[in-house]
């Protein structure tokens, strides 16, 4: 009998990992085009809520700090940021530790745009179902933490 809680070798892990990617490619598109539709009223774009919800979870940062954050380029957040800066959802303040790196805020407006686009993905992620527990979220969390970790040094070589 296979015991379910020891490590996998690794080609074994490999190939199940491979089960995740397959999975999470399709959840992501899902997912976005579920929150494009959702923000179309609002005049957000996918990039501008993330910025958003960043922000709102991380507080204040700059622009290079986000961009690593998200794993995305500096100039396209750069660009959602003038975005939101145009909507009035965020703005620039001084950052004492950086005279030429300024700190991105949420507005007034920024935070109580982002809180009610989380408060309504979060009424949809309430029907998810499926008898889940916060052990089976841990675990997948921790997955897709070290997945992403290896990807990291992929970057990096």
């Amino acid at each position: 009998m296979k015991d379910i809680d020891a490590p996998l070798p690794p080609d074994l892990l490999a190939r199940r990992l491979t089960e995740v990617y397959d999975l999470v490619g399709p959840l992501y598109r899902r997912a976005q085009r579920s929150v494009e539709q959702g923000l179309t009223a609002d005049g957000l774009s996918v990039g501008v809520r993330a910025v958003l919800a960043l922000l709102h979870r991380g507080g204040p940062m700059t622009v290079p700090r986000m961009a690593r954050a998200q794993a995305i380029s500096r100039q396209f957040v750069q660009r959602m940021v003038n975005e939101a800066a145009a909507q009035d959802l965020v703005e620039s303040v001084p950052n004492p530790s950086h005279r030429r790196s300024s700190l991105i805020r949420l507005t007034d407006r920024g935070r109580e745009t982002v809180t009610a686009v989380l408060d309504r993905e979060h009424r949809i992620l309430r029907e998810v179902g499926g008898d889940l527990t916060d052990a089976d979220v841990a675990t997948c969390l921790r997955v897709l933490g070290a997945m992403l970790t290896a990807l990291d040094h992929v970057d990096e070589g």
